[in-house]
This record gives structure tokens, sequence and C-alpha cells, in this order.
């Protein structure tokens, strides 16, 4: 597979996209380098949830190209998307409840033909969360919501992707548990190279385990630079990030 420049995972040139003629992203540009987190932060409407949607193919791109290691994505179908490398995990923790743990997990390895490889998977997901281990036979109905934010991101990862979408993981959490999944992402890029992009409302969090930064507002880039300078730019995140 092409791969670009070797270190860029994905590439995002002058996008803009939106829903029934109304545009949400206006010429967004953005490079994710492999094995980093980049958090995409703003306010409700900045246009974050309609980039993760377009990277992965359930919005169509109204002009601009997203690239996955040098691959051109355009036109593909999102589950094309997700055999390409890229496994998304929308907002709001969706599990199918009356399926119990394990069956939710497998479902995100339907597509993998090698069983040897699936079943690896699946250990892999157990031992990075241990409480899904422990309850795999019980309904994800059963679940915290924490444990169900465990159970979608265990399923994202079954697909073995390059590049991780996460779309708000924090939302409704605990400051605890919160913490704890800050520390889950950081530790899939550091321990397995896995290239992250973070939708995150929670702007301090997400600066705190991101490499660099990107500030939506109103579907516009306003700043893009490395988080800590972000987060030391006090104008920037009074205006733009409420802390």
């Amino acid at each position: 597979m092409p791969d670009g420049d070797g270190t860029s995972m994905l590439a995002v040139e002058g996008l803009s996209a939106g829903y029934d003629g109304i545009l949400a992203l206006h010429d967004v540009s953005i490079t994710v380098p492999r094995a980093t987190i980049t958090a995409v932060l703003g306010a409700n409407g900045a246009g974050k949830t309609t980039l993760l949607r377009t990277i992965s193919g359930l919005v169509q791109a109204r002009r601009g190209r997203v690239s996955l290691a040098g691959t051109d994505l355009a036109g593909r179908k999102p589950e094309e998307i997700v055999r390409a490398g890229v496994s998304h995990v929308p907002e709001g923790r969706g599990v199918i409840a009356e399926l119990t743990v394990e069956e939710n997990l497998r479902l995100g390895a339907l597509w993998r033909r090698d069983r040897a490889d699936r079943a690896a998977a699946l250990a892999a997901a157990y031992e990075l969360f241990p409480p899904l281990a422990s309850r795999s036979r019980k309904p994800a109905a059963t679940l915290s919501g924490g444990e169900r934010q465990m159970l979608v991101i265990g399923r994202a990862l079954m697909a073995r992707p390059r590049l991780l979408l996460l779309d708000e993981p924090s939302l409704g959490l605990a400051p605890k548990v919160v913490a704890s999944l800050m520390h889950l992402v950081r530790k899939l890029r550091d321990d397995t190279g896995l290239t992250v992009l973070l939708v995150e409302q929670n702007a301090r969090s997400a600066l705190a385990i991101a490499d660099q930064g990107v500030v939506l507002n109103l579907g516009r880039t306003v700043a893009v630079a490395d988080a800590a300078t972000l987060a030391a730019d006090a104008a920037l995140r009074h205006h733009y990030l409420g802390f």
C-alpha cells in the first residue's frame, strides 16, 4: 500500500463537507503523524464530529481529499475504509444491549477471515480491558457507562486499525473514569504505535495526552499547533476552549 512520505498516517487537505446543502466544514486541512494523538477541539457546532464522519465515509466530502498513509479514501464506502485501517468510535457508547460483551466485541472483527487473528484480537481486548474479560458472558446492557466505553473502543480495536477515530469518549463519565480513559488512549499510542484522532469537549484532558491539537470554530480551522503550545495560549483557550 502506498505510504506517502512515510511519516503521516492521515492527511486531510482542503476538506469541505456538510448535510442537506449546508456546509459544516470549510477547507479544513490536518496532517496526523504516525503513532501520535491529535486532539480536535472546539465548541458545539464547530464541525468536529462532521470531520470524523467524513474521514470514515459516513459523510460524503464536497471538496478536498482524505488519505491514509498516502492512499486516497475518496469515494470509498465506510466498510472499505475500515478494511483500509480506520476504526471510528462515534459519540454515545453505542452497544447492542441484548448481546453479550463478547458478542459485541466479535462484531468488530466479522470481516476478518483469519480465525487465529480474531482470537488474538479478542485476547488483546480482554488484556487491555480486564473488566470486560470478567463480564464477557454478561449482556452489554448490564455494563456501567465507563465499561460501555471500554466495550466500544475494544470493538473498534478488534479490526486491528492503524488509525482510531474517537468522538467525545469522555462525555457523561465521572472524572476518575475520564482520567483512566485518557491514560488508556496514551497507552495505546505508546505501546502499540496506534495513531489517534481524538475529538473532545474536555480540552484540558485531551491536550494533556495529545501530541498536537487542532481548534475548529464554525467549521473552519482556527489553530494547529503542538499540544503544549495550545495549552499555554491563554487567549485561545479562553475564547475557543473554555478553560
